[in-house]
């Protein structure tokens, strides 16, 4: 019998920390979203429900082999998910629940053996930059990020005083630095919390 929170999450639709799925057809694919999960704020994935949110249900044990296959093989560190098996109208639904820890960033690996981060924006999965994956490990080591504010830190913090967003681009531009540390400075000014991340599909940018 499927817990009344259950038709609840699926009502409410796919975001930050749920994923639906309609079936596993790829581990290399379901690691990806595994790891996102994981870098973010943890997460769930409920198998055999479609983006519609109607439930479809899953042929339990293989899809269970591909996510447990996936959690081990295909994420590094590997992810320990809780899987809980429910039955609707004849149908069965995969609850997924991906913790998350001080282990990131976490890694997922593609069809071709290549490692890569994956980070959660919304209800997507995308590539993170480097600036993102340094602010991974500097959350997950939890040591204190201590500036030396020069005239580049300034510099950002006052141009963002007057506009609504800048890109590393820009920062190298009208600073006249390397992109190196360009980044070095993002990562600091974003780990004290003085300004923040955006990460989209076709570019990154940065806000107070």
């Amino acid at each position: 019998m499927v817990p009344k929170y259950l038709f609840q999450l699926i009502a409410g639709g796919e975001n930050e920390k749920l994923d639906f799925k309609k079936t596993i057809t790829s581990v290399s694919k379901i690691a990806k979203t595994m790891v996102s999960f994981a870098n973010h704020k943890g997460g769930k994935l409920l198998v055999g429900v479609n983006d519609n949110q109607t439930i479809s249900g899953v042929r339990c044990e293989e899809d269970k082999y591909m996510l447990d296959m996936a959690a081990e093989f295909y994420c590094k560190p590997s992810i320990k998910i809780e899987t809980e098996i429910w039955e609707f109208d004849g149908k069965t639904i995969l609850e997924v629940t991906i913790p998350t820890t001080n282990q990131k960033p976490y890694y997922a690996k593609d069809e071709e053996g290549k490692w890569w981060v994956y980070i959660r924006v919304k209800d997507q999965c995308l590539l993170a930059s480097k600036v993102m994956m340094d602010v991974l490990k500097r959350d997950a080591n939890k040591t204190a990020t201590y500036i030396n504010f020069s005239s580049k830190e300034k510099g950002i913090l006052e141009y963002l005083t007057t506009h609504d967003k800048i890109t590393t681009k820009e920062i190298c531009k009208m600073l006249n630095i390397s992109r190196w540390r360009a980044q070095k400075i993002l990562v600091n000014l974003v780990s004290i919390g003085a300004i923040r991340i955006h990460t989209h599909e076709k570019t990154e940018y940065f806000t107070i």
